[in-house]
């Protein structure tokens, strides 16, 4: 601890702006008759995500902090509270970076009904509003694919790319050679996107980069029109992912199967085996409306909105100061 520490890191000009920016993403749902909800920071069972690490609270009964309030909202939504959102801290056992704190703010929600076309339209309207009350004028949104996005910048399909050919380009692209050797297809496509798809994604724009592939669907549905791709999504603008969203999967059968393969590659790693959360199946098994998801990262879309080169000018008091 250096003596200046006790300071927040962001100003309270910015503060300020943040507080205000807060506001219209209240009001952007208020006037959509969304109900914004509170659910538990700390929870029974946490994500099998491959890619997300939870924080734990020991004691008598065991909890984890939120990676998210996911599951606990899809279990407000099969009790039929209809269309909900929520404004919440989250924790993830991350890297500290300009665009990462292992607690940051993340805004939640579940829309009845919504087809893919208007999930991804919604979320753009969204990050505009916050945008335009942070004084930017309206920039264009555009529409593409993953495939479309490979082909784009690496001149590769990656739905039909063969797991060496992808361990190639990776490795052209800067990973090691004997990491691309021993990834698997999806660890391939992830490094290609978080080195070269994604950073180029946003510009002077927001990008909808949709349908990933089906083993990227974490709790998507699959496309009837082409199983090989999930109805799931990412919104980027100036090359930083800020949302990821998707029609949500209902049935429990497929949700308890999709866990079940995260858990075996999670063992594969040597990562962590949380318990499978029994509640949000029991959820889906009582009956999940027919809904679509989005987790924006509030803190990146205020960076967004202020001209902020860190997160740490957004918050009051980031890790290293908490």
């Amino acid at each position: 601890m250096n003596a200046g520490d006790w300071r927040p890191s962001a100003s309270l000009a910015v503060l300020r702006r943040r507080a205000a920016l807060l506001v219209t993403v209240r009001s952007f749902f208020r006037d959509r008759d969304v109900l914004e909800v509170e659910t538990p920071v700390a929870l029974g069972a946490t994500v099998t995500d491959v890619h997300v690490q939870s924080l734990g609270l020991p004691g008598p009964s065991p909890r984890f902090l939120q990676t998210s309030p996911e599951y606990p909202m899809k279990r407000l939504l099969a009790a039929g509270s209809g269309d909900i959102y929520q404004i919440c801290h989250v924790f993830r056992a991350d890297e500290i970076s300009p665009l990462h704190n292992p607690e940051f703010t993340m805004i939640e929600w579940y829309r009845l009904g919504m087809d893919f076309e208007g999930l991804m339209a919604e979320t753009a309207a969204l990050a505009q509003a916050v945008l335009a009350a942070g004084g930017h004028e309206p920039v264009p949104v555009e529409s593409l694919s993953y495939s479309q996005a490979f082909e784009r910048e690496l001149g590769c399909h990656p739905l039909d790319a063969r797991t060496q050919d992808l361990a190639a380009l990776a490795a052209s692209h800067g990973l090691a050679a004997s990491t691309a050797a021993n990834a698997t297809h999806d660890e391939l496509l992830d490094f290609l996107v978080a080195t070269r798809i994604g950073p180029a994604l946003g510009r002077d724009r927001l990008t909808c980069l949709h349908h990933f592939p089906a083993s990227q669907a974490a709790l998507a549905q699959v496309d009837a029109a082409d199983p090989r791709c999930a109805q799931r999504f990412e919104l980027y603008a100036a090359g930083m992912e800020l949302a990821n969203g998707y029609v949500e999967l209902a049935d429990p059968a497929e949700q308890r199967r999709r866990f079940e393969t995260d858990l075996v590659e999670r063992r594969r790693r040597g990562l962590a085996q949380p318990a499978i959360d029994a509640r949000l199946l029991a959820a889906l098994a009582h009956g999940l409306p027919a809904c679509a998801g989005v987790a924006m990262g509030f803190d990146r879309l205020v960076m967004l909105a202020v001209k902020a080169t860190s997160i740490e000018e957004v918050m009051a008091f980031p890790w290293e100061r908490a």
